[in-house]
């Protein structure tokens, strides 16, 4: 069940506990990451947020398709990106550092689905708001140079504040 959020900048605002599962259907490969993810005010004043991450990534060192053993890697992660308001009962976009396209974002009804074309692959995104301290999403990425599943629960630190 999800819950409709008609203000997304003050229900994103504020730190976050992140756990995501990290599947390469290429070849069954299951990673993991843990960490926090920031919601903050850009420093000018204005209507966007800051969206940062940082953790830890785990990648197994055995190939679940093949039984093959590879090095196992554990180390830090991070991305950023910037949410923009999209105007009056529009979705937000989201944008990767450097400025460019990423996705739209809108909670309205509790739940949001989107498409970017990343060339050479395809990005579905899909979002949902399970409570006011809980926020859900999956990014499903398909084309020839990924196969993967990205599937995220995000946990407000302070579900009070």
């Amino acid at each position: 069940m999800n819950v409709p959020v008609p203000d997304l900048r003050s229900y994103l605002l504020g730190a976050w506990r992140v756990r995501r599962s990290l599947l390469n259907r290429a070849d069954a490969t299951v990673g993991t990451f843990t960490g926090t993810l920031t919601f903050r005010p850009v420093p000018d004043g204005g209507p966007g947020l800051f969206w940062h991450e940082e953790g830890t990534v785990h990648w197994p060192g055995v190939r679940p398709s093949t039984g093959r053993a590879v090095a196992p890697f554990t180390g830090p992660a991070s991305r950023r990106y910037l949410l923009v308001p999209g105007g009056p009962a529009a979705p937000w976009e989201v944008l990767f550092e450097d400025g460019r396209p990423f996705h739209r974002l809108g909670l309205t009804t509790g739940s949001w689905r989107d498409e970017h074309w990343c060339s050479p692959d395809t990005y579905r995104v899909e979002y949902t708001a399970l409570a006011q301290d809980r926020l859900n999403y999956e990014w499903d990425v398909t084309g020839p140079a990924k196969d993967q599943l990205l599937t995220t629960e995000l946990t407000r630190e302070d579900p009070t504040g």
